[in-house]
Order: structure tokens, then sequence, then C-alpha cells
């Protein structure tokens, strides 16, 4: 099966690790990958860590990669910024990740009278912050979000993720954000883009049936769904749309 495809594409967060603990059979699978020539992409909603701080975390767990092959929503949504709204002022909410993207796009970072609010995870959240989103958002910024992820795995279990904080200002603005992380197909269109192949080469693994799954099922390729993380293989089997793979363990792919 390793052979079949060429773009493997990983969720990070609850499939490759949780938190600062590895998951071991996933360690395993992509060193047998890459010992077949495989060079898989790394792809996250979390917004919060740049490229460079995603391959010396993976390091840390034995997984040797280049940074061309991690894709967070952060990129995608400054790749998005550039492309389709050139020229635009942003204020952000978010961490280093977002910030260091959005600057190497060449987007200009503003705190007051932004033509877009861009919005991700940030642990350093204040009332202030969500307050000047709102009233950005009420002025008439365009709203962007890197992802909607309610709840994020961790060492200590399931945290409240961007989507929570991202719903709030939703709720309090009466505008629904743009969204770039999965499920949206941006993160996988981005890849494709990225590497030249095309959808048929192309699976997705990942733990979040309503992110990972959900995204490639959408986006017309290949499925795994892997148990231990936000999804259990329980709540999958009720879902009305299937991945093609449920496994409860990726060394059951070895």
């Amino acid at each position: 099966m390793m052979e079949a495809f060429t773009a493997y594409c990983f969720d990070l967060d609850g499939t490759v690790y949780h938190g600062t603990e590895p998951v071991q059979a996933a360690v395993e699978l992509i060193a047998k990958l890459q010992e077949n020539s495989i060079e898989p992409y790394y792809i996250t909603n979390n917004s919060s860590a740049t490229p460079e701080q995603v391959v010396e975390k993976l390091a840390g767990f034995g997984i040797r990669t280049k940074l061309e092959y991690v894709v967070t929503s952060a990129l995608v949504a400054a790749h998005y910024c550039r492309e389709n709204l050139p020229g635009k002022t942003v204020q952000m909410i978010g961490e280093a990740g977002l910030a260091a993207a959005l600057e190497a796009e060449g987007i200009q970072q503003v705190e007051t009278s932004p033509d877009l609010v861009v919005m991700g995870i940030d642990r350093d959240i204040t009332y202030e912050k969500l307050a000047q989103a709102c009233l950005a958002i009420r002025g008439g910024a365009k709203f962007i979000a890197t992802n909607g992820d309610k709840a994020i795995p961790t060492e200590r279990g399931l945290v409240p993720g961007a989507g929570s904080f991202v719903k709030l200002v939703e709720f309090s603005t009466g505008v629904s954000p743009i969204f770039m992380g999965k499920p949206e197909a941006y993160m996988l269109d981005y890849i494709r883009e990225k590497s030249g192949c095309e959808k048929k080469d192309m699976v997705l693994i990942g733990d979040n049936y309503d992110t990972d799954i959900l995204a490639g099922i959408r986006y017309g390729i290949t499925t795994i769904h892997v148990n231990g993380g936000v999804t259990s293989s329980e709540e999958v089997r009720e879902k009305e749309r299937q991945p093609n793979y449920l496994l409860s363990n990726l060394a059951e792919l070895h």
C-alpha cells in the first residue's frame, strides 16, 4: 500500500504526536516511507509554530524532514492573503507561526483600522484582543481564520483550539470567517500545487474526522483515520461519509 501514493499527508497533533509525546507507530511508519524514498508532508491546523519549529520538534522524535514538507494553516492563510487580497493590511490574533508567515509574504500588520482580521490560536488571548478584533470586523474588515478546531490534543488531554475563540468573535459580530485549515481544501490544494502530483497520488492520515478526514473526503483523495486522537473509531463508524481506511493503530499499515 505504501507504494500506491506519492504524497502522504500526515496530520500532526493527535496523529504523529500528542503534545510532547510521539506516537511511536507513526514515527516507525514515516521511517519506512523514507526508506522507500517517499518524503511525507506534515499538515497541521495549528498556526502557533513556524515551520522551523515544527521541523525541530519532529527531529526530537527522530523524524527528519525539510521545511518544504511542512504545511501549517498559518502558511496557507498568509499565502491566501497575498494571492487574493494583495496590499491589504492585517490585524492579527495569533502566535509566532502566524506572525512569521504574514511577514514572509510581505503583509503589513497594523494595530488599528485593518483591512483584514486574521485569527489563529493565541494562548495569551485577552478580552482586549478579542474586543479589538470585533470592532475591526464591525468596521468592515474581512474576517479570516486559520482554522475552526474546537479542541486540540495535548499530553494533558483535549484543550481549547483556535475555533473556540473564533466562534466567540463570530457570535459577537455576526460575521462568519473564511477558514483556511482543514476541513477546507486550501492546505491540500497548496500541497498539490507545490508537489505537482494528482489527487489519485495523495493520501491524508489523521485522527480528527471533522477536520482531517472530511478535508480528504471533500477534496477527493484517499483518507486513513487512525484511532487515539480526537475522534474515536466508534464515532467515525456512525458518520455518513466514511474514510477509505479505519485503523486502530498506524502499525497496521506496516
